[in-house]
């Protein structure tokens, strides 16, 4: 009975250290693509408010 609650224990401090790496993954993934989409619609966005004040 003792080396089952051991075995039980043990796989549950697994998942949650795997669960930790996994949400670091996806915050990471998430940045990365935040920024290459500012890196990409920057420029366009700085020349469309650009077009605006010089119309305005």
């Amino acid at each position: 009975m003792t080396k089952f609650v051991a075995k039980l224990q043990s796989r549950l401090v697994r998942e949650e250290g795997a669960t930790a790496v996994e949400y670091g993954l996806m915050v990471a993934l998430i940045a990365i693509v935040i920024i290459a989409a500012v890196t990409l619609l920057g420029g366009n966005l700085s020349s469309l408010f650009n077009t605006v004040a010089t119309s305005v």
